[in-house]
């Protein structure tokens, strides 16, 4: 009897890299590979890439040189963002084999069973093409791929050139891939793309609509947005969300920024009176709401003042949590015509704010102290002990 051929997989970056590996998991099962942990020995490794700052890339790196120690002879395959913007830099280590552009990476499959040895580059306006994917991993929660790509070209960031233009899935196909997932029995589905507010622009539909339609999906407890640009989230969205058993009160907003200067030279489209109108509108209809917040620490042009005005602003607002950026100099990105903020200071500016982060933490889940909320749990790390999170996304 001929043994099944092996393959394990790594993800780096966001929750969409994520959804888009578990499907490139399953249709390596389909194909009858036997799925096996990283650290393991495998015949095909398969490195899911992300390049949204200049550490992410040494990950990769890193990574990569892992997958060739544990077996010289298996076929290593690498995708996603650092294989779509440098796959030069790739090419120059000994062992990879395969390279594949987003265009390419859902039919990696393919590209394994016909031996192809190469790099398949190709332009960021020819990613064009949505393609769906899901993760099933988790026991009571799933990430739904439903847009993809951005047509912002923010100065600092390379994910337009990495992803392609915005597109997005229909919304009676995102209907049908949630009653799937559903099915096997996942109780909470997360939607996530690269700009999910722009989903549905092109087609004539909204993200609103598809959340609608949602709530009519049967089995589905819980259902949450991922990261959503602030100019792209509608007071409808927040009132549906306040009066939805559904959609959980739990907002990702990227600020990045606290000033309006910074703002302008980022090419965000939102000054700072906009960003704290919505923040108070969520906290007026749900005042117990879970709001977290993107920012980049030491973008270029950030003066001492910007910096100690996004502190002064952060305070202002009342939010739940932080997640903090060190800015990363992007190739072919505006800012690097900029005034660089020296990278000793980025790093000491990132630990303030780290700190400003978990007293802004500990404050939000202080005030729920004594209050009674619903809770999905999804493991226990041993016999003693099971965790999950609140509606409002606070782990118990």
């Amino acid at each position: 009897m001929t043994k099944n051929k092996s393959v394990a997989l790594f993800t780096l970056g966001c929750k969409l890299n994520f959804s888009e590996t578990s499907t490139i998991a399953r249709k390596f099962l389909e194909a009858g590979y036997e799925k096996v942990d990283f650290n393991k020995k495998a015949d095909v490794y398969v490195i899911n890439t992300c390049s949204v700052t200049e550490v992410a890339d040494k990950k990769c790196r890193n990574i990569i040189q892992k997958a060739i120690k544990q077996n010289s002879e298996a076929q290593i395959v690498v995708v996603g963002c650092y294989a779509q913007l440098k796959p030069e830099q790739i090419q120059n280590i000994d062992g990879v084999d395969i390279i594949l552009s987003n265009r390419d990476k859902h039919k990696v499959v393919d590209f394994v069973e016909k031996k192809f040895v190469g790099s398949s580059i190709c332009d960021y306006k020819d990613l064009d093409e949505f393609n769906s994917a899901w993760s099933i991993d988790d026991r009571t929660r799933s990430f739904l791929k439903i847009q993809d790509g951005c047509d912002y070209f923010c100065s600092y960031c390379t994910i337009p050139i990495a992803r392609g233009l915005s597109r997005s899935d229909l919304i009676k196909n995102v209907i049908e891939e949630a009653k799937a997932i559903v099915s096997k029995g996942v109780k909470e589905i997360v939607l996530t793309g690269v700009n999910i507010g722009d989903f549905g622009r092109k087609q004539g539909e909204s993200l609103y609509d598809l959340l609608v339609e949602m709530q009519n999906i049967e089995g589905l407890e819980r259902l949450r947005i991922s990261s959503i640009e602030p100019n792209l989230l509608e007071n409808r969205i927040i009132d549906l969300a306040a009066k939805s058993s559904v959609l959980m009160p739990h907002f990702h907003i990227p600020l990045q920024c606290g000033t309006d200067k910074l703002l302008k030279l980022m090419r965000r489209r939102y000054t700072t009176s906009d960003f704290k109108a919505r923040i108070r509108y969520i906290q007026k209809i749900i005042p117990q709401a879970f709001i977290a917040i993107d920012i980049i620490v030491g973008v270029p042009e950030e003066s001492n003042d910007d910096f100690n005005k996004t502190i002064s602003f952060l305070e202002l607002l009342g939010l739940s949590e932080l997640h903090i950026f060190t800015y990363s100099e992007r190739p072919n990105t505006k800012a690097l015509e900029m005034a660089q903020v020296p990278k000793t200071i980025r790093k000491q500016r990132s630990q303030i704010l780290h700190q400003k982060g978990v007293e802004l933490s500990t404050k939000f889940a202080h005030q729920l102290e004594s209050t009674v909320r619903p809770v999905l749990f999804e493991k226990g790390n041993n016999k003693k002990s099971i965790s999950g999170f609140t509606d409002n996304y606070l782990k118990v």
